[in-house]
């Protein structure tokens, strides 16, 4: 029994790892997306460059390692699911456009509680008392990681604020689905079909004008592309195949969270933005709050060990 309990806790701590480490992918995209845009690239071409770089990155992957069969209502499902996490990245890089960088980070890491809602909706349960315990302590982070407190006059545009907002929405989604469909193919496939759908969409939202508008060689957009590419549909999609269904939803959306301490460190080493006091202290709080779960879970295990 203490040794299926310890295996239980390990096999916890790796997949959690995995969410974790594709939410830390997540973290570095805002800080290359402003680097992008102050080489006087636009939305459609960074967007473009990134989904389309990481679809063929992962098509050479699948080529590589092996293609599935799979059916016209499995495609469909993948599809949904890569919609979800473009149209994350639609409405936050269209929310920073006009809502200051701080509240619109604040927004979208609203979907660490909306992940939990919707676990509970579905599996029509309250969440535990760590959850919402660390859902708490997350909240707190993020407002003084985001940098809100100690600006002054806080000002909010409504449409920016329902498209952070909206972005939350699609990261809780795309978390959740993460974890349900289709987790019986190889991560690698599961991937890029998730892909496909997200370069669908932003083809349909575009329109295939844009395929002749964006050259990702002729003005250095590559460099861009590929980071984006690598860092917000490689890596994390794989992570999140390898690791979300073999967790819950809840603890999958506190693990994202992992996004904002990346995104802060990386717009100090990468940008020079000044980071205060209260946003590294906010920082700390967050990454308490991942670890809280972890820590409520080898502590049972070791109770467990201990009375048997």
């Amino acid at each position: 029994m203490s040794c299926g309990g310890r295996e239980n806790l390990f096999q916890l701590l790796k997949n959690s790892l995995y969410v974790f480490l594709g939410a830390c992918c997540f973290g570095i995209l805002s800080t290359v997306v402003k680097l992008a845009y102050r080489e006087g690239f636009v939305f459609q071409e960074v967007m473009m460059s990134q989904f389309g770089t990481g679809w063929f990155i992962l098509l050479v992957l699948m080529l590589i390692f092996g293609r599935q069969k799979i059916t016209g209502k499995q495609f469909i499902r993948l599809a949904g699911v890569g919609v979800c996490t473009c149209l994350t990245g639609v409405t936050y890089y269209l929310a920073l456009q006009s809502i200051p960088a701080s509240i619109a980070v604040v927004l979208l890491f609203q979907f660490t509680w909306i992940g939990v809602i919707i676990e509970a909706i579905v599996k029509r349960q309250r969440p535990d008392k760590s959850t919402v315990i660390s859902v708490i302590i997350l909240f707190i982070g993020t407002i003084m990681a985001g940098g809100i407190l100690g600006t002054g006059e806080i000002q909010l545009n409504l449409k920016g604020t329902l498209l952070g907002l909206g972005a939350a929405l699609m990261m809780a989604l795309f978390v959740f689905f993460s974890g349900r469909v289709e987790t019986q193919m190889s991560p690698i496939t599961r991937s890029f079909y998730t892909s496909t759908g997200g370069l669908i969409l932003l083809t349909i939202l575009f329109t295939p004008k844009v395929y002749t508008e964006v050259s990702l060689f002729d003005n250095g957009l590559w460099l861009y592309g590929f980071i984006l590419g690598v860092f917000g549909v490689v890596l994390p999609v794989l992570l999140f195949a390898l690791g979300a269904p073999k967790i819950s939803t809840g603890l999958a959306t506190i693990l994202g969270a992992g996004e904002l301490p990346v995104a802060v460190t990386a717009s100090v080493l990468l940008l020079s933005e000044q980071v205060h006091a209260i946003q590294w202290f906010g920082v700390l709080i967050i990454l308490l709050g991942i670890a809280y779960p972890q820590l409520v879970a080898r502590k049972r295990v070791g109770a467990s060990v201990v009375q048997s």
